[in-house]
């Protein structure tokens, strides 16, 4: 759901720290009608962390009955994109011919490696009455050697996720491994990707990494003496036992990880290589990128 024109990067607010806060990023919602969205990950002041390229929140967004989110087929190269919901519903396509609902607490994967061609859309019978859509999509970069690797599509329900209590705090490992858990869900370079509900009040150990951020998904948290206001992401250094502390009910998703290098950016396109972008380009003009089976009309053109 990142088309937005060729434009990767949205405004931030960006606040200097030091020691264990190394930065905050606090993005500024974009209105794509009636539907906000919040960019945090890239930025002119952090482009990556660790494979982390992308990181949309979007939503909470209400619709009246008969409305939705409708994004029509488009492609990407060069990573696996992760969507997870807080709320609502929402039928992904692909050019693979998977067809798969998401909906809360599970998490979809779709590696797009070589090329891949996708739409999000909402079944009718979502549509037909009031909802609220709120959620994540991330993208990460896949590691130069396997930037085009055959396209893939993988689906895990909530149940599949690992979860546990740490402090009173509920969490799951959504990627990767912490607390002692180990997510199921396919890994290319070491990765991390962790969520958590805290209640006012409660702490958090943060599990290491080379590189993490944490987002604040809703209420507002500290770390050390500095507050991390809602919708922000606070870039950390590696600095062992970094507590977070609920100021009030928060929810928040760590990501971190390993980097793979630098990437570029363009449109729904991400590679080491500017020359595999421009490629993609004009495959994508010239219509040889596969089509969605049942959703094979319309499509986003090309960013002029």
């Amino acid at each position: 759901m990142s088309n937005l024109g060729t434009q990767s990067e949205l405004d931030c607010q960006f606040d200097h720290g030091c020691g264990a806060l190394k930065l905050v990023i606090q993005p500024h919602a974009k209105d794509l009608g009636g539907f906000s969205v919040r960019r945090t990950l890239p930025n002119k002041e952090c482009r990556m962390v660790g494979p982390w390229v992308f990181f949309d929140h979007m939503g909470p967004a209400n619709f009246p009955a008969g409305e939705g989110i409708n994004v029509r087929p488009h492609p990407h190269i060069g990573i696996s994109t992760v969507t997870y919901l807080f709320e609502g519903e929402i039928l992904h396509r692909d050019s693979l011919g998977n067809e798969q609902p998401i909906r809360p607490g599970d998490l979809n994967l779709m590696v797009c490696g070589s090329g891949i061609v996708h739409s999000e859309r909402q079944r009718e019978e979502i549509k037909a009455k009031p909802q609220t859509l709120h959620g994540l999509q991330l993208w990460l970069a896949l590691p130069q050697d396997q930037e085009d690797i055959d396209p893939a599509f993988y689906h895990y329900p909530q149940s599949e996720l690992p979860a546990t209590t740490v402090n009173g705090v509920p969490l799951r490992v959504m990627m990767g491994s912490a607390y002692g858990l180990i997510s199921p869900v396919k890994t290319f370079a070491h990765t991390l990707y962790v969520e958590a509900a805290l209640n006012a009040g409660q702490s958090l150990e943060l599990p290491n990494a080379s590189e993490r951020a944490v987002y604040v998904a809703s209420g507002e948290i500290r770390i050390g003496d500095r507050i991390i206001p809602e919708y922000s992401m606070a870039i950390l250094s590696e600095e062992d036992g970094v507590m977070v502390e609920a100021i009030d009910e928060a929810r928040i998703a760590l990501i971190g990880g390993e980097s793979v290098g630098p990437r570029f950016i363009e449109w729904n396109f991400v590679s080491s290589s500017k020359e595999r972008i421009e490629q993609a380009k004009r495959d994508w003009e010239e219509g040889r990128f596969d089509k969605v089976p049942g959703d094979e009309i319309e499509f986003i053109p090309l960013p002029e």
